[in-house]
């Protein structure tokens, strides 16, 4: 029977390379399949994986403008309407809300990054969250229900 792991090439579909570059005996002697001068034909002649045969390059071609902030945090944001969603379906035990349990429940998708909660939508619960940001509107929101508001760090 044959699996994946054992499949192999039938005899005789596989014509035998020729040797390149041992001699005019071989039929590949001589230039060696090089052609005759220029840069490919020496040896230890490389081009670059990005050369464009002398066209301008597309990296030089395309503009450029801005910058990349390197300090940039790329947080992971939750508003307060999702989590009162999420209060609804009884997805929280005690109230309490961290990276964690909002992990758990596959509303964010990396523990590791840091969160913020904005403040879109309303809240009714009062839910004890720990964050690393809150905006000033979700903080005020969830502190008005009688929640309480941690930032980490």
């Amino acid at each position: 029977m044959k699996h994946i792991g054992n499949i192999q090439v039938p005899s005789g579909a596989k014509k035998k390379s020729k040797r390149i570059g041992r001699g005019q005996g071989s039929g590949k002697g001589g230039t060696a399949t090089r052609g005759h001068k220029g840069q490919m034909s020496r040896s230890g002649a490389k081009k670059p994986a990005f050369f464009e045969g002398g066209q301008m390059p597309l990296s030089r071609r395309v503009p450029k403008f801005g910058f990349t902030n390197y300090n940039r945090i790329e947080y992971q944001v939750v508003n307060v309407g999702r989590l009162q969603e999420l209060v609804d379906k009884k997805s929280f035990a005690d109230n309490q809300v961290n990276a964690e349990v909002l992990y758990n429940l596959k509303v964010i998708r990396n523990k590791r990054l840091p969160l913020k909660i904005l403040g879109n939508g309303e809240i009714k619960t009062a839910l004890n969250i720990t964050a690393d940001a809150f905006t000033e509107s979700a903080k005020s929101k969830i502190q008005s229900t009688g929640g309480s508001v941690v930032i980490n760090g």
